[in-house]
């Protein structure tokens, strides 16, 4: 018999990160970074389950020690460095599934180095995408300068405008753009396959100093710079 639950936080931590080696419990200001994400999703209370997918058992025991789950162990197939997200929730979904006969309504990917997230934001994520009846939703943070003028540089430093329409005007006067913010996805699990963006994806916008990609050392300590500016002030 299958149980049918709410809310799945899946938290997507392979072990070989290789621009940043061990980098999913490598130590962030006193404890290993996916365990903000584990505390995080927990503390949130939006989850009727927190799990991690992991092909590596020394992260499978760091995950276990924070709080979280690791009902299995994900496949070599999905362990490269071509797997998608998609291809892991999609997995890990049917796991569930046909292993452990648990299904979920909604399921949240938390990536593992998002030490700057807080559980409101996994909350007005969620709600939002009930509301608007979202396929999905992620947030967003705004480019720091406009896109619009953007440069191209060729041969020996010769530089033109992308757009040169926009060369002389105001900054202000251009439209506004976003990136995701690459830390997390709400996905009505029913609609898994289509991905974390589909055209019926939402999104809410977080402040720059709650965002860092992190695929160096120097965005290493940009984080740990953010995270205390937030939390030690």
């Amino acid at each position: 018999m299958k149980s049918i639950m709410s809310n799945l936080a899946l938290i997507p931590a392979r072990g070989g990160s290789k621009r940043i080696p061990r980098k999913n419990i490598k130590d962030f200001l006193g404890k290993p970074i996916i365990a903000y994400s584990i505390e995080t999703a927990l503390h949130s209370g939006l989850f009727d389950e927190v799990m991690v997918s992991t092909d590596d058992n020394e992260i499978a025991e760091v995950a276990k020690k924070f709080g979280a789950q690791v009902p299995f162990i994900r496949s070599a197939e999905n362990s490269t460095d071509l797997a998608t997200t998609t291809d892991v929730i999609i997995e890990v979904l049917g796991n569930y599934k046909y292993i452990l006969k648990k299904e979920f309504k909604f399921v949240c990917c938390i990536y593992p180095a998002a030490p700057l997230i807080e559980p409101q934001d996994l909350i007005a994520g969620y709600n939002l995408l009930c509301e608007e009846k979202f396929h999905s939703l992620f947030p967003v943070v705004s480019f720091s300068y406009p896109i619009w003028r953007g440069l191209e540089r060729g041969v020996r430093g010769l530089t033109k405008m992308l757009w040169p329409e926009n060369l002389n005007k105001r900054t202000q006067d251009l439209k506004k753009v976003f990136h995701d913010a690459g830390q997390w996805y709400w996905l009505d699990a029913s609609m898994a396959h289509e991905g974390v963006f589909s055209n019926k994806t939402g999104t809410i916008i977080v402040s720059e100093l709650r965002v860092q990609d992190i695929d160096n050392l120097e965005d290493w300590k940009m984080a740990e710079m953010k995270y205390k500016m937030r939390h030690e002030a």
